[in-house]
């Protein structure tokens, strides 16, 4: 028996080998489909259905083609919102302002994501550079973002410690007219932290 190069010379009794689209079976992999869209109107094609009218009243079992003629009644459309109960669940609904408002809590929901920024200092870090650092939060806190305000200790600071508070604490104090003190001045060995929250 001749071998073909690149397979080896598997037999299996009474099997056939099958190819789809020039592929053997023994070497095709299933591919995951993308879930289906919703279906609306013509596009459900399994009756009956239960339905449930725009007013959220039980119109019943009904064929689909009788759903879909009282959707039209309306002016409405008829969708498919629960496909594996059974019978499926169709509502009566306007499905453009259906689609536009899942979009819009959508983007809602995105957009009040809380952010958290962070600034850093050094006990030594001049007086400018710090209103500058400053200025900074205030953006980050005017947006919404929690801000995380950190002294980094390097050296021989770390016997400076009480001059990174200080320096922590007045930060704190330029920003309390816009923030909270969420959580209070921590030490994470070379870093002393405190996060501030908008008011």
């Amino acid at each position: 028996m001749r071998r073909t190069p690149g397979f080896p010379p598997r037999r299996f009794p009474g099997a056939k080998q099958q190819r789809i689209s020039g592929v053997l079976m023994g070497k095709w992999r299933a591919t995951t489909t993308e879930p289906s869209k919703q279906r609306i109107n013509e596009q459900i094609r399994v009756t009956p259905v239960r339905v449930i009218a725009a007013d959220g009243a039980q119109l019943g079992i009904l064929s689909t083609e009788d759903a879909i003629a009282e959707a039209r009644k309306s002016d409405l459309d008829l969708v498919e919102v629960a496909p594996n109960e059974q019978p499926p669940v169709c509502r009566i609904m306007d499905y453009g302002k259906y689609k536009y408002q899942q979009k819009k809590r959508l983007h809602k929901s995105h957009s009040h994501q809380t952010k958290i920024k962070e600034i850093r200092v050094r006990p030594k870090t001049g007086v400018h550079d710090i209103a500058v650092r400053v200025n900074r939060a205030r953006e980050f806190l005017g947006h919404k973002c929690k801000v995380v305000v950190t002294v980094i200790f390097r050296g021989r600071e770390m016997a400076h410690i009480e001059e990174g508070r200080r320096v922590l604490e007045g930060i704190l104090q330029q920003l309390e007219d816009i923030a909270k003190v969420e959580a209070p001045p921590t030490q994470h060995g070379r870093r002393m932290m405190c996060t501030l929250a908008p008011k």
